[in-house]
């Protein structure tokens, strides 16, 4: 009866939706096995529902998600939540959504990076295609950080 109140619930909170129910069935099944001590392993409930064991795990990660699995085990015999949570699928986008929004500030200082990468890349490149000078002039040249001027005082 445990698992089944499990599996009810976890209709009410979406989690049945495009997914076959032999997973929400055997994370339901281990759920309530646990739940009355019954010691059983994923491996155990893995060979009778016939799912991966990773689909195991991601159904009870998803219930973990949900307030049902804040309850404790008399308030769940007890109490008929009447909220629903949004479909695991939505929050999962939500939580994609929020990790690539970027606030504007920190849209600022990638833009202003981005900038001074490219002008650093315009400097080398118009350094190094600058012809060199030669002669008289050669000497009012910017080489590394001096500048080498004549002295016109001993002229």
């Amino acid at each position: 009866m445990t698992a089944l109140r499990l599996v009810q619930r976890m209709k009410r909170d979406w989690m049945h939706t495009g997914r076959r129910p032999s997973g929400l069935c055997g994370a339901a099944l281990l759920v309530a096995a646990r739940l009355h001590d019954f010691r059983r392993t994923i491996k155990e409930v893995v060979s009778i529902v016939k799912v991966c064991e990773t689909t195991l795990r991601k159904r009870l990660v998803e219930f973990e998600d949900t307030p049902t699995s804040q309850l404790t085990i008399e308030d769940f015999m007890k109490v008929d939540l009447d909220q629903e949570c949004d479909p695991p699928c939505f929050t999962a986008g939500l939580k994609k959504l929020k990790a690539q929004q970027v606030t504007p500030q920190e849209h600022l200082l990638i833009s202003q990076n981005e900038i001074q990468e490219y002008q650093d890349e315009i400097d080398a490149e118009l350094e190094s295609s600058r012809p060199k000078l030669r002669g008289v002039y050669a000497a009012y040249t910017k080489e590394g950080e001096q500048f080498q001027k004549p002295s016109w005082e001993h002229v």
